[in-house]
């Protein structure tokens, strides 16, 4: 055995990068694929380690590439090129995906009751290269305890009483000091895939990466009481391009610069937090969807009109409108729609 996993090791196979993937500009992924092979020769014994050595020998080979390439697609391509040859190498498979980062980066985890869920939460987020991940569970009652406890390099954050999310990310965003920080809810497990462009985009300069739901919504006379609130905020905040995308939705990523900024107890209230953001000058975006709508698991605290959460979220939003229109300089930057808009507004199907 210990033979033929030497040859293998020693001849590179024909899984070679073909099709739309050659095509990706400004990149030699034949080149990237023999580097990634070469760093395969030389991975651990321990499995256990493996996912932590194919990231960093990628990070360190993007690096000396990095110029060559300008999005999040062709980036990835480049990683995949890498891990085809490094596993082919190595000999077995090795699940993790490259995203290319420059700088650290973690995860925070929220919940509450979430033991069916959770486990896999983590087993994504630990396919991600994430310095920290950091779960925040208030008000359990199940068995996510000893869940999380179970689990090897896990930041625990344990509040006996029912806090909340909006509380929960608050409490994780001061457990590290990474550079970009992904937040996401222990009910609603989402392949890494999905969650890495969020880190993708503060890692080149975004400050708050939100998710962009604003192609899952209906037309504005359909739309719920929240959606409207939220689209009324941005355009409040000189934001209309936002549409109705908010710090209230995960998930969503955010800088150092933007925790320092704002301190993490402001992403208590989250709407609150992005008014301050965009007050500071801060780079608000929404890079990416993951439609978290119809994933989104029911609850009676959620669903029904005039519901305890919408109540929450909308006055949330109400207190952050009247935060940045009581700040001394800042008015309003909503302009007064003309008597067509308000007409087309109203009567849109």
């Amino acid at each position: 055995m210990k033979r033929k996993l030497a040859s293998r090791r020693k001849k590179p196979g024909k899984r070679r990068p073909n099709g739309s993937a050659a095509k990706a500009p400004g990149l030699n992924l034949n080149a990237i694929w023999k580097s990634g092979h070469q760093a395969g020769l030389d991975a651990p014994e321990n499995r256990a380690m493996t996912a932590e050595h194919a990231h960093h020998s990628w990070r360190e080979h993007w690096q000396s590439i990095s110029g060559n390439t300008g999005s999040y697609e062709a980036a990835m391509q480049a990683g995949k090129a890498y891990m085809q040859g490094y596993v082919h190498a190595a000999g077995y498979p090795v699940d993790i995906v490259p995203v290319p980062l420059h700088h650290s980066a973690a995860a925070v985890v929220c919940a509450c009751n979430e033991e069916r869920t959770l486990g896999k939460v983590m087993a994504q987020l630990k396919r991600l290269p994430l310095k920290d991940i950091i779960v925040v569970l208030n008000g359990t009652t199940d068995d996510s305890l000893n869940l999380v406890l179970a689990e090897s390099s896990i930041t625990l954050v344990y509040e006996p009483d029912r806090a909340g999310h909006d509380v929960g990310r608050a409490l994780g965003a001061k457990m590290t000091e990474a550079e970009a920080i992904l937040f996401v809810d222990g009910d609603m497990v989402l392949p890494a895939e999905q969650l890495a462009p969020f880190l993708y985009a503060v890692d080149r300069g975004s400050d708050v990466a939100l998710n962009n739901l604003s192609s899952l919504l209906p037309p504005f006379a359909r739309q719920d009481d929240v959606s409207r609130i939220k689209a009324y905020l941005n355009r409040t905040l000189g934001r209309p391009d936002l549409g109705s995308n908010s710090l209230t939705a995960v998930p969503h990523a955010l800088s150092r610069k933007m925790i320092q900024t704002v301190k993490p107890e402001s992403l208590a209230v989250p709407p609150k937090a992005q008014a301050m953001a965009i007050r500071h000058g801060l780079n608000v975006t929404a890079p990416c969807q993951v439609d978290v709508i119809r994933s989104n698991r029911l609850r009676t605290t959620n669903t029904g009109s005039g519901n305890e959460v919408a109540g929450l979220i909308i006055g949330d939003h109400l207190e952050a409108i009247a935060t940045w229109m009581a700040g001394a300089g800042h008015e309003a930057n909503s302009r007064t729609l003309s008597r067509t808009e308000v007409a087309y507004r109203r009567n849109v199907r």
